[in-house]
Order: C-alpha cells, then sequence, then structure tokens
C-alpha cells in the first residue's frame, strides 16, 4: 500500500544507544511524520553534521553518558544556525526543567508520554517552519519593495504616497507635473499646497474624512496648481497604501484634459474584472478581495466565509452536452449562485467568482453558522434546479469546500488551503455535500470526519470498494521478467480514486491496517492467478504493514489463497519498511520464515533512510532491497546521493540481495543507477501507475 511521501523532518538524535533513537524515528513515522534521521556518535560528528548538513531539530536524550546534554547544547547554540533543541525525558522536576531551559533547549519532550512527545515535536517543527517563512516573506516584501520603488520610478503616471496630508514619495512624473526638480522641493509639503484656493475648504473636508479611515472616493476633481502658481483641472485617485511599513495613501494625479473618456474608461475597467463566460469575477480580481478580507479578519477580526464549488460528475457532463456548450454550462452554474446569493451581492457583503476551469468562489461576510448555511441553500438550489444546455435538460449537483475566516486562519495560503482540502473531501465523500472547516470547532469537526472516514472503510471492506494500481518494475539488464507493484486506491463514488495516505493513518488507529492488508493481498493473489491462467504470468509486489508482521495468522491465509488460485509462491513479493521491521524485528524473522517455506519473498523499503540499514541485514536476509527514494532526487546533480546508491547496492549484492531504485525520473539516472549495479527501477518516467498491467518488457 502505498502511502506517499510528506516533507520530511531532518532529525538528528542524540542517544547512547541506537535502539532507543530508532523507536523515537517509528514513534513519529507511525504517526504520520516522514523523517529523515542523523545521529552522530561523537561530538567531532555532530558538529560536523550540523555545520554541513540541513537539520531542521536536534532531541537529544538529557541523561546521555557519550554525549552530555550540556555540550549537546553548546553545539546547537554554536552551529549559529536556527535549529531547535528538545531534551527527551522519562520524566521531569522543576530542577530538571529549569536547568534544560538555562542550556537553551526549546521544549522537553517524554518519551514515556507519546502524545505530548508527539505534540511537542510537531509545535517546535511548525514553529521553526513559521519563522522560517517570516524570513522569506520579509526577504521577499524588501525585494517587492525595491521592485515596486523601481516601477513608480519609470511609471509614466504622476504617483505620490502622502501620510497626514503629507508628501513622503513622489516619482518623476509627479515632479515634472508640479514643475520640481528633486523630490527634495516637495518632500514634506502639504498637498493642500497644490490646491487651488477655491477647493481647499473642500479638500481639507477629503483629507480629514480619509484620516478617520473612511472609503476614498474612486475619482475626485479639482483645481490644482504647479510651482509656478498656473492653475489646470485635475482627477486624484486615491488608494490605501504602506510605505516603508507606514499606512499612507498612493495619489495618482492626472490633468484632466488626458482623460479622453472617464465612462468609457470605468467600463473598460468593470470587463477587466470580470470573466467573460459567467459575468462573475475573475480569478485576478478576486484574490485582491480575498487578500482584503483575511486583512480585515487578521487586523479587525471580521468574519467571512470562503465556499469553493464544483459541479459533480463534470467531465461526463461536458461529453453529453458537447464541448461547444462548456461555456453555456458555466453560465448556467453562475446563474444558479447568483440566485442564491443575489442580495448579498448587490451589497457588497459577498462576491462571486469563476475561479478556475470549472471551479467557483463565494466570498461573503458572516459567521461560520451564516457560512454553512449559505452552502447547504447552494447545494439545495443545485439539486432543485433541471439545468437547459445545449438543447438537453440536465439536473447537476455540486460540492462544496469552505473555510470560515478569523482571527485562528488568516492568511490566503491557508483559507485556499484548507477550502481545497474540504472541497476534495466533499467530493470524496461522493458529492452533493458541503464541508466548511471551522478553526473554532477543529475538534468537533475533526471527530466527524474520522467516524466518515472509518465508516467509510468499513463498508469498502464489506463490499470490495478498494482495487489496486499497478506500475512495471523493470530490470536493468533486460531480463523480460514482468515484475508490477500494486499500489492500493479507494473508489470516491465519482470516478476518481482516493490514495492511502488519506485514510491509513486513520485506519491504523482504529486498528483497520491487518484486514486491509488481507484484501491486498487476496486480491493480489487472485489477479497473479487470472494472469496466469491466461498465459500472462507475472510477478507483483504487495506492501504491507506492521499489523500483518505481528499477525500469526496470516501466513495460513496467505498459503490458503496461493492454493485456492494455483499461483507459485514465487510469484508473490511482500514488501515493508525498513523502520517497521526495525522495531518488529522478531516478528518479521518469524513472518519471513513461515512465506518462505511457501516461496514468498519479503522487499525491505525505505532501504537506507534508517540509522543503521546494514545492521537488519546481519538479522535477516530479504529477497529484494528497495532503496529509498529521497536518495533519487536529483540524483545525476548530487554526488553525495549517488555514493550512498552505490554503497547500499553493494551491501545488497555482496549479500546475494537484488535491489530496486523508485522514483527514477530521468534518463540521466538511469544511467547512473545502471553503473552502480541496481538490479531494478521503477518510476513515473518509465510508467505510471495505472489500473491495467500493459507494459511491454520485451520491446
Amino acid at each position: 500500500m502505498a502511502t506517499g511521501k510528506d516533507i520530511a523532518l531532518r532529525l538528528m538524535l542524540v542517544a547512547d544507544l541506537v535502539n532507543e533513537a530508532e523507536a523515537l524515528v517509528s514513534r513519529l513515522r507511525n504517526a504520520g511524520t516522514a523523517v529523515r534521521p542523523l545521529r552522530p556518535e561523537s561530538l567531532d560528528e555532530m558538529v560536523g553534521m550540523l555545520a554541513q548538513q540541513p537539520v531542521d531539530m536536534v532531541l537529544a536524550d538529557y541523561a546521555a553518558a557519550l554525549l552530555p546534554f550540556e555540550q549537546v547544547a553548546k553545539a546547537v547554540i554554536g552551529c549559529g544556525r536556527d535549529v531547535p533543541l528538545l531534551a527527551t525525558l522519562d520524566g521531569i522536576s522543576d530542577d530538571i526543567l529549569e536547568n534544560v531551559q538555562a542550556l537553551g533547549a526549546q521544549a522537553v519532550a517524554l518519551r514515556d508520554r507519546p502524545q505530548q512527545f508527539l505534540k511537542t515535536v510537531q509545535t517546535e517543527w511548525q514553529a521553526l517552519e513559521a519563522r522560517r517563512t517570516q524570513r522569506r516573506l520579509e526577504a521577499q516584501m524588501r525585494e517587492t519593495q525595491r521592485r515596486c520603488d523601481m516601477l513608480i520610478d519609470s511609471s509614466r503616471e504622476p504617483i505620490a504616497y502622502i501620510h497626514e496630508g503629507m508628501h513622503i514619495r513622489a516619482n518623476q512624473a509627479y515632479l515634472e507635473m508640479f514643475g520640481f526638480e528633486s523630490f527634495e522641493d516637495i518632500e514634506g509639503m502639504s498637498l493642500l499646497d497644490l490646491v487651488a484656493p477655491g477647493d481647499v475648504t473642500a479638500f481639507k473636508a477629503l483629507l480629514k474624512s480619509l484620516s478617520k479611515g473612511e472609503e476614498a472616493p474612486p475619482r475626485y476633481e479639482l483645481t490644482a496648481h504647479d510651482a509656478d502658481g498656473n492653475e489646470f483641472p485635475a482627477v486624484m485617485e486615491f488608494t490605501a497604501a504602506q510605505y516603508q511599513g507606514e499606512a499612507c495613501q498612493q495619489v495618482i494625479f492626472r490633468h484632466q484634459a488626458a482623460e479622453v473618456d472617464p465612462e468609457l474608461a470605468r467600463e473598460v475597467e468593470e470587463l477587466r474584472q470580470r470573466d467573460q463566460s459567467t459575468g462573475l469575477l475573475n480569478r485576478p480580481t478576486f484574490l485582491r478581495v480575498l487578500e482584503d478580507a483575511v486583512a480585515d479578519a487578521a487586523q479587525q477580526r471580521a468574519q467571512y466565509g470562503l465556499l469553493l464549488l464544483e459541479p459533480d460528475n463534470y467531465q461526463r457532463i461536458l461529453q453529453e452536452i458537447g464541448l461547444d456548450s462548456a461555456d453555456d454550462l458555466l453560465a448556467a452554474i453562475a446563474d444558479c449562485i447568483r440566485q442564491v446569493v443575489g442580495e448579498q451581492l448587490a451589497d457588497g457583503s459577498a462576491h462571486a467568482a469563476r475561479f478556475s476551469e470549472h471551479s467557483f468562489a463565494v466570498l461573503a461576510r458572516g459567521d461560520h453558522a451564516r457560512t454553512a448555511a449559505l452552502a447547504e441553500r447552494i447545494i439545495a438550489a443545485f439539486a432543485a434546479r433541471v439545468f437547459e444546455v445545449g438543447g438537453s435538460s440536465s439536473s447537476i449537483t455540486a460540492s462544496i469546500g469552505g473555510v470560515q475566516i478569523g482571527e485562528k486562519i488568516a492568511s490566503v495560503t491557508q483559507v485556499l488551503a484548507k477550502a481545497s482540502q474540504c472541497l476534495q473531501s466533499s467530493l470524496g465523500a461522493g458529492g452533493n455535500h458541503a464541508e466548511v472547516f471551522d478553526p473554532s470547532a477543529t475538534d468537533r469537526a475533526e471527530e466527524e470526519r474520522i467516524q466518515a472516514w472509518v465508516e467509510r472503510l468499513h463498508d469498502a471492506l464489506a463490499n470490495d470498494r478498494f482495487l489496486l494500481h499497478y506500475q512495471p518494475i523493470i530490470h536493468l539488464l533486460g531480463e523480460p521478467r514482468a515484475m508490477y507493484e500494486s499500489y492500493l486506491r479507494l473508489e470516491s463514488g465519482t470516478g476518481e480514486t482516493i490514495t492511502p495516505m488519506n485514510f491509513l493513518p486513520i485506519a491504523e488507529e482504529h486498528g483497520l491496517l491487518g484486514q486491509i492488508d488481507r484484501w491486498v493481498i487476496g486480491h493480489a493473489i487472485s489477479v497473479l492467478g487470472a494472469r496466469a491462467r491466461a498465459g500472462k504470468p507475472v510477478t507483483l509486489l504487495v506492501k504491507i504493514t506492521q499489523a500483518s508482521l505481528q499477525d500469526p495468522s496470516l501466513p495460513a491465509y496467505i498459503a490458503e489463497q496461493l492454493a485456492a488460485h494455483g499461483v507459485p509462491g514465487d510469484a508473490l513479493l511482500l514488501q515493508v519498511p525498513e523502520s517497521k521491521v526495525f522495531i518488529n524485528l522478531r516478528a518479521t524473522q518469524d513472518f519471513a520464515a513461515a512465506i518462505g517455506s511457501l516461496g514468498c519473498k519479503l522487499v525491505l523499503e525505505q532501504f537506507g533512510a534508517g540509522l543503521d540499514s546494514f545492521q537488519l541485514l546481519s538479522h535477516f536476509t530479504p529477497g529484494f532491497v528497495k532503496i529509498d527514494r529521497s536518495f533519487m532526487e536529483d540524483l545525476s546533480k548530487n554526488p553525495n546521493n549517488q555514493n550512498r546508491v552505490r554503497e547500499l547496492a553493494q551491501k545488497a549484492r555482496d549479500l546475494g540481495i537484488q535491489s530496486i531504485a523508485e522514483f527514477v525520473q530521468d534518463a540521466a539516472s538511469m544511467s547512473i543507477l545502471f553503473s552502480q549495479g541496481i538490479d531494478y527501477v521503477e518510476g513515473n518516467f518509465l510508467a505510471i501507475a495505472g489500473p491495467d498491467m500493459n507494459y511491454e518488457f520485451d520491446a
């Protein structure tokens, strides 16, 4: 079962025993955290690792003898990098806590309290990522400000920035318009000094309203005068802005004579903001509105709800009505949204947009209850409406994912990510459904989501709603042996499939991994039997979990299935991650012996990713090792990864174990892997996984 690959935590572990360090790594991996571990055995090695390798966090045993915690703390602080240090203990006292903090540790992680341990590690990792993000944003902001300054200076528009009525910035076009040679001539000058006497009183009132935070008019006409006192009719446009971190107003000053047709200009601007097929806002315009709402939520504690909507089974509907009617379909969907949200669109408390090819977005003021109610009204409106499109009548349902924007989730990236996640969850639940995330009710929503998944997994097991996809594994020396790896998928009910990373953690938490493994193994053996009877025998690699290693009755089940389908044992390869073997070594040895008597072999997955991968091979001999996919990243340009792959392949070859490299990305990597003695390769570069076994191995 493939679980996908998350961003890995680059973790340094300081512990006297490798088993203790491996147990902490396994605990994190079991909780769904991908880990790239390091374990220094001396202070010099630790200092070298901190200086030469990217490290996200250091977990150090407070009671370690080989590397005392005080020395570790000094090394971490002395490396000059933002690397959080966590002390691992079995118990804690006030004196220990005080000493740990005095030495510079960020937190204490208790080994005998798994939930506290996991929460502490995740919290410190998230805090680190937040600091890194802030530094990146600050650098981007500085670069953006530099570019903005360049754009302002090069603009032909006369632009100035005004704070409390005074000039704090102006470009060359602005200076030329009023007859000034340099900004020093105008710096600190009141904007009123450029207004003709007859308009000063009215303009003072405008500046006063702006200082109170009132909205500026989109266009303000007055008479201005230049440095020589020459008057001319002008038009001003105001936009709230920031300059060097200070709130101000951006002013564009134009001669009225330069305005050819103001009404036409407004119409063009309106068209520029709209999607031509639906009449709703286009994506860029909507994103600007969303940015304003997120800022308002963060600064003023205002509440907004964002809804993302997609019609269910869009591709099927499009095939029925024809591609030439696609725009008519989108317009009909937009009209349905307008009918529900019409009043709020009219009073400005809501905005609707076409967000992508066939997805739509609605942003509305209100709390979670109002947002959820709006989503349900839209769902009901779709279900009740008959859509007349392309000369045919159709009923169309929709799925909605939403998020409540507030202080707890007040960044555009977070908001869109969470809304998109909820939309995918609604689609995965079968469509005609709305799911709205409420940060203030996370726990309740999470419990409901998990319970829905548990019920769905029970249904999938009972009604055969799982399926397998297959990816070919190719021998680098051209051996025509047909071999595939199987990947578990779950039917979504909409024609799409769901990957295991969405449900395996929940399955593990609720004790369903063993049942899912049995379904996979049984289905795989059935497929092997069907292929053999058709004269197209294959070898199939099947992922299993640690639940299978701990199930003493599973080998008998495998023997029964092999006999029932007439499949030889050597056609079935059972793959288990290295990290699971390390903490279940005795069970793995027993399991390998039991299936070995049937002719089946074990494949050791993620080989090389652990703290001491070679140590495992001294305790049992798998049929294959699969090199951890992290070593394939930029393999042709990364000599460190090349050396590691060569070392792993050589060790396997010396022990008579065949090697597999997965996640192969390009032809250059293929050449390197061949020269390093890798036996088999696999990856999307060669062929993507799919429901059929149709690769030509002898081509």
